[in-house]
């Protein structure tokens, strides 16, 4: 395995990160429980969660992801310092009204959903907090480009909100905070203010990264490189349509677009081209689509640490094992040729 030093901190976190997302929906307790234990012996000391997980979110399930790991963290009690946790308070969303009767990023309910968080969790700290995604209209969950909304009712309250996590902080609650969904002025503000008013800083960025969507190149990376604050790429195989699983219309049984169609961010017209094509990239070098996609990101120098998830063990192997891969030039300039065909099938 891999490590990235996160810089300014002592955290030190593995280039592949467990993503949990499915744990409650399409996994069992009993299988989340036996991918934590897969991972964390391949060397994988870094795993991700939200308190609205599993996904898609619902009422019914809210919170169970969180629940399912906590009763893991709760067997390794006596380790709890040799893994790395992150987890995220939600955002405002017009389905998730259930949530604290309408969530909202301010001192309260920031506070209400971390003492919530950490009690599902079944430990007294979280490593890495995150705000999920943004409460003002902007462009995140696939919108390419920006458009002002005049009527928009945000008003910026990201110095209450720096500053109840920066308290958060120092109570040892949690050890650091990071965005996610967010936009390059979305980073340079939570900076700026962190900077001016002598708080803690943001270390991360989650966003969605992958051989689909390179959106976080257009601005962000640079950003990131230069301020230090890495990315966590989620999606780094676009809800597994990189893993060519679904090339010629194919809908396996358990996989996620054939339980949840809805969830179409990924599956264009634009997108089974591009997949095609970099399908015919890996299998020109004998490499598997899969590795091909995960490797690619592990190689991009603004990545902290690449979030894959799996619904079962031989996936998450696979999954894992991409980061003894590295590509060839011949293959990075091929993606590279690929990208300019179709550069930007899915943001």
């Amino acid at each position: 395995m891999l490590y990235t030093h996160i810089p300014n901190t002592d955290l030190k976190v593995s280039k592949i990160c467990l993503g949990t997302m499915t744990f409650g929906e399409q996994n069992t307790e009993a299988e989340g429980h036996a991918q934590l234990n897969l991972a964390l012996e391949k060397g994988v000391n870094f795993i991700d969660v939200a308190e609205m997980y599993p996904v898609p979110g619902k009422e019914e399930t809210y919170g169970d992801t969180e629940r399912i790991i906590g009763t893991w963290v709760a067997k390794h009690a006596s380790n709890r310092d040799k893994f790395v946790l992150a987890t995220k308070v939600v955002g405002p969303a017009t389905w998730n009204t259930y949530i604290r009767k309408g969530p909202k990023y301010n001192r309260e309910q920031i506070r209400e959903a971390l003492e919530n968080s950490l009690k599902r969790l079944q430990t007294d700290y979280v490593d890495l907090y995150q705000l999920h995604w943004p409460e003002r209209k902007t462009n995140f969950f696939g919108q390419l480009g920006y458009v002002h909304d005049e009527t928009d009712p945000w008003e910026d309250n990201f110095l209450e909100v720096l500053t109840v996590l920066d308290e958060l902080v120092k109570e040892g609650k949690i050890r650091h905070y990071g965005l996610s969904n967010e936009t390059p002025w979305g980073i340079m503000r939570c900076l700026q203010l962190a900077e001016a008013n002598g708080l803690s800083r943001c270390l991360t960025v989650q966003n969605p990264y992958s051989l689909l969507n390179r959106t976080f190149e257009v601005g962000s990376a640079e950003v990131s490189m230069r301020e230090n604050v890495g990315l966590l790429a989620y999606s780094p195989l676009a809800f597994g349509m990189l893993t060519g699983k679904y090339q010629g219309g194919a809908l396996p049984d358990r996989a996620r677009l054939t339980l949840f169609p809805r969830m179409a961010r990924y599956s264009s017209e634009q997108c089974h081209r591009a997949t095609e094509a970099y399908a015919e990239l890996a299998q020109k070098h004998d490499l598997s689509l899969t590795q091909m996609a995960l490797a690619y990101i592990n190689s991009r120098p603004f990545v902290y640490s690449n979030i894959i998830g799996a619904t079962n063990l031989e996936q998450l192997t696979e999954n894992i094992d991409s980061i003894e891969l590295k590509l060839s030039q011949a293959v990075l300039d091929g993606i590279e040729d690929i990208h300019q065909q179709f550069p930007f099938p899915a943001p």
